[in-house]
């Protein structure tokens, strides 16, 4: 009997273990464009035309490779509107009860699928180096789950950047090295952007129709859709930035969006390339002498080692994750969020090219928009809602780790150690921002005042409870503690008057 093959947007990669699992001369692959997926959060038009773009071309892929496919197109009237739905629509057409699927990156979908009256047998993705089960039983009797700790555990699993037994050039970690403000440069290379073919501009003109009031432009549009553009990104990328990646990845340019940056994630994270492939040329232009170790290693350690842990906290932690709010803050998100007028500099360029590109890099998204979101008392389940919906590489099993724990210490520790909130020193140090806002980065009170500056005190004030015996923060109250009682005061008067400017939507 025919048995239903799914394959989703983000799995779009030809050893799939449903694929695998499956007879390519009886069992029909099911794949759907649906409002149930385009519409739960109001996502970037960038970021829908590249998931229907590219899950187009790979279903084409796969029917000239021998493959059955039923594909249902967003616009088609007989769409049932959920990954359910059409699974039931082409069971009832085929006479088909069995589901074949790789496991859903999001709990959502894992539980949809649990709901069905078919029959669904879910396969592990082992598109990642650590199985659901490996990091349960590593994570399993630690008192706190470390990235560092996990990422040394898979070099050592993996062979990834070792010298037999220890560690390639003898560190596990060069991030020393990797904290350096970057210059403006007009021969620096850019990422490849491409244009879009017949199939993409179809999908572009679709997005038009269906989603005109989303946040972000869809056009120009330049992401790649298929797996020969991906793989191109990704030769550009070890070519031409990974040297200098690891000096300047926590640099930040008004005139320039990308520096050296991979922006390959929206691949990675739709299975067009695979981890395993990323690291490996990584490594491979490290050992050809044409990457120094920083660069190799700082870049090996965001794929082999953060987005390892962060999905293997996602699935340990369970359903209920993404909602977590452990500082109990409750600010609705502020309209700049949306595009609305800041006289801040720095949100208005991490703001601004989110909107043009569905894209910011890592210290935009955690050092701009998620430190102000932090110190502000946002609610942690906008701010997630917002990154879900902006980011063109976003899938929750890799973005919710990094929000609602990384950036938003919503999930009161388990994926960081302490909440990741700066003053504005840090963005002048690592960027050239400050040059030319209204906000004076060097003042502490008053109405030029870097809101970071006063919001910072603010929040350490609010919580310090919570965070005074946090050994990496015991430096902070100090600080904050041998300051003149006076200027504490009005540190706080002037955050909360901004705080409430904020909530009446006035411009900030």
């Amino acid at each position: 009997m025919v048995r239903l093959v799914l394959v989703l947007g983000d799995q779009l990669t030809d050893d799939l273990s449903a694929l695998r699992a499956a007879d390519r001369d009886r069992d029909l692959v099911v794949m759907a464009e649906v409002a149930d997926e385009a519409a739960y959060v109001p996502h970037h038009p960038k970021k829908i035309a590249f998931f229907f773009a590219a899950m187009r071309k790979f279903a084409a892929r796969l029917e000239v490779e021998g493959w059955r496919v039923a594909y249902t197109r967003f616009n088609d009237p007989h769409n049932c509107g959920s990954i359910p739905g059409e699974l039931m629509r082409r069971a009832q057409q085929e006479d088909a009860a069995q589901v074949i699927a790789t496991q859903p990156g999001e709990w959502r979908l894992i539980e949809a699928l649990d709901a069905m009256p078919l029959a669904v047998e879910t396969l592990p993705d082992d598109r990642f180096f650590s199985s659901g089960t490996r990091f349960a039983d590593w994570a399993k009797g630690r008192k706190a789950l470390r990235m560092e700790h996990f990422y040394r555990e898979m070099r050592r699993a993996t062979g990834i950047l070792m010298d037999g037994a220890t560690p390639e050039g003898g560190k596990w970690n060069y991030d020393h090295d990797n904290r350096k403000p970057a210059k403006d440069d007009l021969f620096r290379q850019q990422p490849p952007h491409f244009e879009p073919d017949e199939v993409t501009e179809d999908v572009l003109k679709l997005v038009e129709r269906h989603f005109p009031d989303n946040f972000g432009d869809l056009r120009p549009f330049w992401l790649a859709t298929d797996r020969t553009g991906a793989r191109h990104a990704l030769a550009h990328f070890i070519r031409h930035a990974l040297p200098d990646f690891g000096t300047y990845q926590d640099a930040m340019l008004r005139g320039d969006k990308f520096l050296y940056h991979a922006v390959i994630s929206p691949y990675l994270n739709t299975g067009l390339l695979t981890a395993r492939e990323v690291c490996a040329a990584a490594e491979a232009a490290y050992r050809a002498g044409d990457v120094p170790i920083n660069s190799a290693e700082g870049f090996i350690r965001q794929i082999l080692g953060w987005r390892e842990f962060v999905r293997g906290v996602y699935f340990l932690e369970g359903p209920d994750y993404a909602r977590r709010n452990a500082l109990n803050h409750q600010r609705k998100l502020p309209a700049m969020y949306w595009g609305a007028e800041t006289r801040m500099t720095c949100m208005a360029h991490a703001v601004g090219q989110t909107r043009t590109d569905a894209y910011a890099h890592h210290i935009q998204r955690l050092m701009v928009t998620g430190n102000f979101a932090l110190l502000s008392g946002v609610n942690p389940t906008e701010v997630h809602e917002w990154y879900l919906s902006v980011y063109a590489d976003a899938v929750e099993w890799v973005e919710a780790p990094n929000t609602v724990g990384m950036s938003q210490f919503a999930d009161g520790g388990v994926v960081g150690s302490k909440p990741y909130v700066s003053s504005g020193a840090y963005i002048n140090r690592m960027s050239d921002y400050c040059s030319t806002c209204h906000y004076r980065v060097k003042d502490r009170t008053g109405d030029r005042a870097c809101p970071f500056n006063l919001l910072y005190w603010s929040f350490l004030d609010r919580h310090r409870a919570r965070f005074r015996g946090n050994p990496r923060m015991a430096q902070m109250y100090r600080t904050w503690d041998r300051m003149d009682e006076g200027h504490r005061r009005t540190v706080l008067a002037d955050a909360d008057a901004l705080l409430a400017r904020l909530g009446r939507g006035e411009t900030v």
